[in-house]
C-alpha cells in the first residue's frame, strides 16, 4: 500500500508540475492583457494591480481592431476543414476498405505530401496565386490549406476505419446495401469519434497557422495570427494590447477544446483496446 500511495503521489507531482508548464505562459499573458504599459515593464514584475479592460476595448473597437482579422481565420478556418473532411472521409475509407491497383502508390504519395517542409513550398504557391490571381483572397488561402490538411487528416482516419470489423461491411453488401449507403449508415457511425478528432485537429491547425497567412494574404484576408503584428513596431511594442489581442485569439481555440473534449477522448482511445470502436 505505500508504495502504491508513493507511486500516485510521485504521478500527481510530475502531472501537477507538466500542467503548470503548460499553463503558465497562458496565465501570465492573461494577467498582461489587464495590465497597463506601465505595469507590463515595471520591473521587478508587478503582481498586485489594478486591472483595466482597456486593452480590449482597443482591441476590438479601437483603431487596431482584430475584429476583421477574426471574421477572415474564422471563414479560411472553417472553409478548409469542411473541403478537407469533405474529401479526405472517402479517401481514407477506400485506402483502409478497398482493393483497387495502384492503392500503394497512392498512398504513398499522400504520406509523401505530408512530409513536404512548407517553407519549400512558399515561393511556388506565392507565384501559382499570383499568376492565377488568387492571391490575398479567400479561395485562394483555402486552397493552399487544403494541400497541407488533407494527407494529414487522411492518414489521420485511415486507422480508425481500418478498426471497423469487416464482417459488418460485408453483412450490409449481402443486403443489397451499396458501397455508398453501407459507408454512411454503418462505416461512419462506428469511426464518427475518430471523424470528430481529425475534425478539430484540422481546424486548429488552420486556425493557428502563420507562415502561409503572412507571405499569401494581404490586406483583404488578413487572419488573426498575422494581426498580431499591429502591435509590434520599431519604436514600441504594445505588450499589453498584443496579450489581449493573442488571448482573443486564443478563445476559439479553447472553446472548441472544452465542448469537443469528450469526442477527442473518445477518438483518440478508439483502437486502444482491442476490441475498441466495435462496439
Amino acid at each position: 500500500m505505500k508504495r502504491s500511495a508513493m507511486r500516485r503521489v510521485v504521478l500527481a507531482v510530475a502531472a501537477g508540475l507538466m500542467l503548470a508548464v503548460w499553463a503558465f505562459p497562458v496565465v501570465w499573458g492573461l494577467l498582461t492583457s489587464f495590465k497597463t504599459e506601465r505595469d507590463v515593464l515595471a520591473y521587478p514584475p508587478v503582481w498586485l494591480f489594478k486591472p483595466t479592460l482597456d486593452n480590449y476595448r482597443e482591441v476590438l473597437f479601437g483603431t487596431s481592431s482584430i475584429l476583421p482579422n477574426l471574421w477572415s481565420s474564422l471563414i479560411v478556418s472553417t472553409a478548409s476543414t469542411l473541403l478537407t473532411m469533405l474529401i479526405a472521409v472517402p479517401a481514407a475509407y477506400a485506402l483502409a476498405r478497398l482493393r483497387y491497383p495502384g492503392k500503394k502508390a497512392s498512398g504513398f504519395y499522400v504520406l509523401a505530401t505530408q512530409m513536404l517542409p512548407p517553407v519549400g513550398l512558399i515561393i511556388p504557391y506565392y507565384l501559382v496565386l499570383q499568376k492565377i490571381g488568387m492571391l490575398d483572397t479567400y479561395s485562394g488561402l483555402t486552397a493552399i490549406y487544403l494541400t497541407f490538411a488533407l494527407p494529414f487528416a487522411i492518414w489521420l482516419m485511415v486507422s480508425y476505419f481500418e478498426d471497423v470489423p469487416f464482417e459488418m461491411e460485408e453483412a450490409a453488401l449481402l443486403d443489397r446495401a451499396g458501397r455508398l449507403r453501407t459507408l454512411w449508415y454503418v462505416i461512419l457511425p462506428q469511426v464518427g469519434g475518430g471523424i470528430a478528432v481529425t475534425t478539430v485537429f484540422v481546424f486548429l491547425n488552420a486556425w493557428n497557422e502563420f507562415l502561409f497567412a503572412v507571405v499569401l494574404g494581404g490586406n483583404n484576408v488578413r487572419p488573426v495570427t498575422v494581426a498580431m503584428f499591429n502591435f509590434i513596431s520599431v519604436e514600441q511594442t504594445q505588450w499589453a494590447r498584443l496579450a489581449a489581442g493573442a488571448m482573443l485569439a486564443m478563445a476559439p481555440v479553447i472553446l472548441i477544446g472544452l465542448f469537443a473534449q469528450r469526442h477527442i477522448v473518445k477518438g483518440l482511445t478508439i483502437g486502444a483496446v482491442k476490441g475498441g470502436g466495435r462496439r
